[in-house]
């Protein structure tokens, strides 16, 4: 079987042209990389640790604290220590923050009706489970 016929070849390559346009949409709202990954989470659960951010996100601890760091200078979030965990520090949305909610989640949907315009219900209805299943063997390794 020729490689660039197999579903990991395919699915690497849908990646990459997802990200790009994921990221040409979010910097319509002033956006970089994961950030929109971090305001998701945090929109679930306000004041998360950092370390905890960086296993929901699936990825590393320096990693997410770059993230951070862009999201604090452009007023998205403040770090925070508390004094019972001094070791912990915890990330809280700001105004501005909890304000791009609605924004990031209409860019979202129009990114999912562009990504699935050609496909039929029965796809659209399937394509997430499948998806899901396939995170599952990649979290799971």
């Amino acid at each position: 079987m020729d490689p660039k016929e197999t579903a990991s070849y395919l699915l690497a390559k849908v990646a990459i042209a997802h990200k790009n346009l994921l990221e040409r949409a979010m910097d319509d709202l002033g956006l970089h990389g994961g950030q929109v990954f971090v305001l998701f989470a945090l929109w679930e659960q306000d004041g998360s640790r950092q370390i905890d951010l960086a296993e929901a996100l699936n990825v590393a601890p320096p990693t997410v604290n770059k993230t951070l760091s862009g999201m604090v200078e452009s007023g998205l979030v403040t770090r925070a220590r508390y004094d019972d965990d001094a070791r912990s520090t915890r990330i809280f949305l700001t105004d501005a923050g909890r304000a791009l909610k609605p924004e990031v989640e209409a860019k979202w949907l129009e990114i999912e009706e562009h990504i699935s315009v050609d496909l039929t219900e029965t796809e659209r209805l399937i394509l997430p489970q499948l998806l899901v299943k396939l995170l599952g063997n990649y979290l799971n390794k």
